[in-house]
C-alpha cells in the first residue's frame, strides 16, 4: 500500500502533481531494491559553500595563468621573439679522454694535457692534446690525428685516430667512448642553456713492458753513435727470452709524436718526409739489413742436427777456399775468410766467425759435406728468420732468405750456384732480416728452444701469447750458447767480457754495395749466460767500413750503465 505524504510546503491549488521525491515507499519493500546502486534512498545534494570554494580556486588558477600570459606575451613578448629566432639548439661532442700509456714501472709514456681557452683557426680547442715522453719513444708510442673542423666549426673527423705504434696497434681499446651534450646559443654563441645527453667514457690505459730508463739510455747511445761516427742510423733491442716481453725497442733517427699529432710545424714535417735516413721507419721491425755472420750460429745447429758436422771436429782455414769460376774454367773463384783462423771446431768457428768454416758446412767443399741451400732456408726459418715475428705493432715486414726460387724471381740468370750457397751460409747475398727477428731467434737459442712471440702489453690484452717449441737437441743448444760465450771471453765480441754479468753473443759485419765500402755493424747475444733472461739486438746501419767501433760498443756502454742503474737485470 502506497501511503502519500504532504510536505510542509503549501501546495498550489492549481497543481495537485506530487514529485517523486516526495513519495516514500513502503518499508516492506525495502528488500527488492538494490541498496548498493542507491535504490530506494534519497540522495542529499552539495552544499553551496563547496560549490563556491571550488569555484574560486579555478578563478584563482586562471587569473595566474592570464597574469603570466600577459608577462611573457605583452611585457617580455619582443626579447622571447628575438631570442627564438637567434637561439639553436647544437649537438656538440665531447671528446673522451685517450688511455694514458705507461711503462712497465708506470712511468707515463703518453698522457693527456687539458688546454683552456687556445683558439684554433676554427673555434676553441675542445679535446685534450697527447703528450709524449721523448725522445727514444716515437716509434714505440706513434702519434694521433686530432678531431678536425671545417672552416664553419663543424667537426668533419669526430674521432681521435692513432697513426702509428701502440697508438694505432691498440686504438680500439685507448680511445674511449666520446659523449654528447645539447646546448642552445644565441646569434653570437652566447650559451643559454646545455644537458648531457650521453657522457663520455675514458679510454683504457697501457701498460707496458718497457723500461723507460732502458729504452732512453738505448737511445742517446745508438744516436751518439749514428751522429759521431756517420752511421745511417741504429736499431736495438732487449727482450725477455721467459715470455717475450719487450724490454727496449730503439729506432733512431726518429720523428717527434707531438709534432707529428698537432701537425702545425710543416718546415720540421717536411724535412721529415725530405730526410734520406727514413725517419718514419721503425728500424726494429720494418728494416730490411743484411745480416753478415749473426745468422752463423742457427747454421751451426742445423749443421749438427743433420750430421753434417759433430762439435769436435775442425775444418782448416788458411784465409780461403776456392773452387773452379763457372764463367772461366781455367781460372778459380776465391772465397775469403776475414782471416785465417787455423784449425777450428764449431764453437771456436762461431767465436772468431770464421767464413771458411761456415762456407763448407753450409755448401760443402771437398770432403767435407755441407747443408745445402734447401736445408740452409729449412733452418732459417725454423727459428723465424726472414718471418714475421707476430708482434703487437704495426707494419711488421718479414725477411728474405735465398734460394734458387729467389733468383729466378729476380735475376735474369736464374741459375743457382755453389757460390750462392756459400755466400748465403754467412748471412750475405739477397739475405734481408729485421732486428726484431733476430732477437726472437737469438732468444731462442738463449732459452734452448722456446720461439716466442713478442710483445708490448705487460698483461697482455688479448690474454695469448703464442710459443713455438723447436725441436733440437739440448746437447746441441749447449754447444752453441758455449760458442757464443766463447766469442765474448776470446773472440769477436771481447768488449763485451764484463765482470758484473757473463754475457753470449755473436757479432756480425756485412758488407753494402759494390764497392763495400759501407757496412752495417751487428751483434746479437743473451745475459745472463748461466741462466738466460734477457736477449739483445743491436745494428748500426751503414757506416764507414773503415770504422773501429760499432754496435758492440753500443751494448758494452748500455751493459755499463745498466750495471749502475739497473742491476736488478743482472741478478
Amino acid at each position: 500500500m502506497i501511503r502519500k505524504i504532504l510536505t510542509n510546503r503549501k501546495v498550489s491549488k492549481s497543481n495537485f502533481f506530487v514529485e517523486p521525491d516526495e513519495i516514500f515507499l513502503d518499508s516492506k519493500n525495502l528488500q527488492n531494491f538494490d541498496l548498493q546502486q542507491f535504490e530506494g534512498r534519497i540522495e542529499k545534494s552539495i552544499p553551496k559553500k563547496n560549490v563556491l570554494t571550488i569555484g574560486f580556486f579555478f578563478i584563482c588558477v586562471i587569473v595566474m595563468f592570464m597574469i603570466r600570459l600577459e608577462y611573457l606575451q605583452m611585457q617580455k613578448g619582443e626579447m622571447y621573439l628575438k631570442r627564438s629566432e637567434n637561439n639553436t639548439l647544437e649537438k656538440n661532442i665531447i671528446f673522451a679522454d685517450r688511455g694514458i700509456i705507461y711503462d712497465r714501472n708506470k712511468v707515463e709514456l703518453a698522457w693527456n694535457k687539458k688546454v683552456e681557452n687556445v683558439e684554433t683557426e676554427n673555434d676553441n680547442l675542445g679535446f685534450p692534446l697527447r703528450v709524449y715522453k721523448n725522445p727514444g719513444f716515437s716509434h714505440v708510442l706513434g702519434y694521433v690525428s686530432y678531431p678536425a673542423q671545417d672552416k664553419t666549426g663543424n667537426y668533419w673527423q669526430t674521432e681521435f685516430i692513432g697513426k702509428d705504434g701502440l697508438e694505432k696497434q691498440y686504438d680500439d681499446k685507448i680511445k674511449g667512448e666520446k659523449g654528447l651534450k645539447i646546448v642552445e646559443v644565441d646569434a653570437k654563441g652566447k650559451i643559454y642553456s646545455e644537458n648531457v645527453v650521453n657522457a663520455p667514457k675514458r679510454g683504457i690505459d697501457l701498460v707496458t713492458t718497457i723500461d723507460a730508463k732502458i729504452q732512453q739510455e738505448l737511445f742517446n747511445l745508438i744516436r751518439n753513435l749514428s751522429k759521431s761516427n756517420s752511421f745511417n742510423g741504429g736499431a736495438g733491442v732487449i727482450m725477455d727470452v721467459r715470455n717475450g716481453e719487450m724490454i727496449a725497442s730503439v729506432s733512431y733517427p726518429e720523428y717527434d709524436s707531438g709534432i707529428l699529432s698537432e701537425g702545425k710545424e710543416n718546415d720540421i714535417i717536411k724535412n721529415y718526409f725530405k730526410d734520406k735516413r727514413k725517419v718514419f721507419m721503425d728500424r726494429t721491425l720494418s728494416g730490411l739489413y743484411t745480416p753478415g755472420s749473426i745468422v752463423k750460429p742457427f747454421f751451426a745447429l742445423g749443421a749438427l742436427t743433420e750430421g753434417v758436422i759433430d762439435p769436435y771436429k775442425k775444418i782448416l782455414s788458411t784465409g780461403s777456399i776456392s773452387i773452379p769460376n763457372p764463367y772461366f774454367p781455367d781460372q778459380k773463384t776465391v772465397f775469403k775468410d776475414w782471416r785465417a783462423n787455423g784449425w777450428t771446431n764449431i764453437m771456436e768457428a762461431i767465436a772468431v766467425s770464421s767464413d771458411v768454416y761456415f762456407y763448407e758446412i753450409g755448401g760443402g767443399y771437398e770432403g767435407q759435406k755441407g747443408l745445402g741451400i734447401n736445408n740452409i732456408g729449412k733452418y732459417a726459418s725454423l727459428f723465424g728468420i726472414g718471418q714475421k715475428t707476430g708482434i703487437d705493432m704495426p707494419d711488421e715486414k718479414g725477411g728474405t732468405i735465398p734460394s734458387p726460387e729467389w733468383k729466378v724471381k729476380n735475376f735474369k740468370d736464374g741459375v743457382w750456384r755453389i757460390g750462392d750457397t756459400y755466400h748465403t751460409a754467412i748471412g750475405q747475398y739477397g739475405f734481408q732480416v729485421t732486428p726484431i727477428e733476430m732477437a726472437r731467434a737469438v732468444a731462442s737459442i738463449a732459452n734452448s728452444g722456446e720461439l716466442l712471440t713478442p710483445h708490448f702489453i705487460l698483461e697482455d690484452i688479448e690474454k695469448e701469447n703464442k710459443t713455438l717449441a723447436l725441436d733440437f737437441k739440448k746437447e746441441y743448444f749447449n754447444v752453441v750458447q758455449k760458442g757464443m760465450r766463447l766469442a765474448v771471453t776470446n773472440g769477436t765480441a771481447i768488449t763485451l767480457n764484463v765482470p758484473y754479468t757473463h754475457v753470449a753473443a755473436k757479432t756480425g759485419t756485412a758488407q753494402l754495395g759494390v764497392a763495400k765500402n759501407k757496412v752495417n755493424s751487428w751483434v746479437i747475444g743473451f745475459f745472463p749466460y748461466e741462466n738466460p733472461k734477457y736477449a739483445f739486438t743491436v745494428m748500426m746501419e751503414a757506416g764507414p767500413s773503415t770504422n773501429g767501433v760499432g754496435a758492440s760498443f753500443i751494448l758494452r756502454q748500455l751493459l755499463d750503465w745498466m750495471s749502475i742503474n739497473s742491476a736488478d737485470y743482472f741478478k
